[in-house]
């Protein structure tokens, strides 16, 4: 059965949420002066690639790891022939994983696969019941998921739940684009972001779709 990502509509008001955040911090609001509205549930290419599957969205974002898109989607891409043309659980768990790995996985990713696969036909892991879950709960079972870190599952909820809530704070681009966005000497770190992230609530996933719209057209070089 296809695992088909929950996308509630009528959660997510960009006017809104934009307008809150512009009241709430000035340096934002310059920001969407300049950048404008980003839709902060759009993956881009990724997301023509793994289509509506929910199955098939986690598994991206874990061949998403500390790679490039490019790189990714030819991975997912070998991954999907090698699966004979569909990335669904029946036919990763039942890959081998010298076969995983000939497509460009690491040894870690492959193992994530697997264990994935193994915890969403055994039920240990529900999309449906993720799609009912507050963010919280949402990403605790996604991180019981070998290799499923909070990036990775905070990624997920943005892009396959459409949470409107979510601040991926240790994603280096975000840290990167915050550096250029609020003039600061240097990068913060995590920690820094997230706290600043706290006066955006309950639209954080916004605020983020912003900054990554920032560091696209202004990229900040070193550490």
């Amino acid at each position: 059965m296809t695992a088909t990502a929950t996308r509630p509509a009528g959660v997510q008001d960009a006017p809104l949420a934009y307008a809150a955040l512009a009241e709430r911090d000035a340096a934002l609001a310059g920001l969407i002066a300049r950048h404008g509205t980003p839709d902060p549930f759009d993956w881009g290419a990724l997301e023509d690639a793994a289509g509506a599957d929910a199955f098939a969205e986690l598994v991206l974002h874990i061949v998403s790891q500390q790679i490039s898109t490019a790189a990714a989607l030819a991975i997912f891409a070998r991954l999907r022939d090698t699966l004979g043309g569909r990335v669904n659980a029946a036919q990763t768990i039942a890959t081998s994983p010298s076969d995983l790995r000939a497509v460009g996985l690491s040894g870690a990713k492959a193992r994530a696969l697997l264990d994935l696969a193994a915890r969403v036909l055994d039920g240990h892991l529900s999309f449906q019941r993720l799609a009912r879950s507050s963010d919280t709960t949402a990403q605790a079972e996604l991180e019981r998921v070998h290799g499923v870190g909070p990036w990775s599952a905070q990624m997920f909820l943005l892009h396959g739940l459409r949470r409107p809530d979510v601040f991926p704070a240790a994603d280096v681009g975000l840290l990167r684009a915050a550096q250029s966005a609020f003039g600061l000497p240097r990068r913060p770190t995590a920690a820094e972001l997230a706290a600043r992230a706290e006066l955006w609530h309950p639209f954080r996933s916004y605020a983020a779709a912003l900054l990554w719209a920032h560091g696209t057209q202004h990229p900040t070089k070193g550490a």
